[in-house]
């Protein structure tokens, strides 16, 4: 999997756009980043998921993904190794990632409205 393609998954994904945050290339919906490339170095990824999908996606592809170290891995932030990632997988965890973004970002709108 090359960067290319990685950025490709995810601006194929309702309401993707691209951005950049220290340096690095994101991907958002609305202003609420969902994944990164570039980090923590250009053979990596990162996607945002739930501590539970974390544990799910590294256990079933140790080859692949692993959290990311520190406070974030405890999050659920997962590195993406580019290199053994194939699309299905990719577009999987990327889908993850970007629901779990939405979701949040619908329940604030509401809340929003309802105030």
């Amino acid at each position: 999997m090359s960067a290319d393609r990685f950025r490709r998954l995810a601006l194929s994904l309702p309401e993707v756009v691209e951005g950049a945050h220290h340096g690095t290339t994101d991907f958002r919906v609305g202003k609420r980043i969902f994944a990164t490339l570039g980090y923590p170095d250009q053979d990596w990824g990162m996607v945002k998921l739930t501590p539970e999908q974390q544990a799910m996606v590294v256990e079933a592809e140790p080859e692949i993904f692993r959290p990311v170290p520190g406070g974030w891995g405890k999050s659920g932030s997962t590195n993406v190794r580019l290199a053994k990632a194939d699309q299905v997988t990719l577009r999987s965890a990327l889908k993850m990632a970007r629901d779990n973004i939405a979701v949040k970002s619908a329940k604030k709108a509401r809340a929003k409205q309802s105030s």
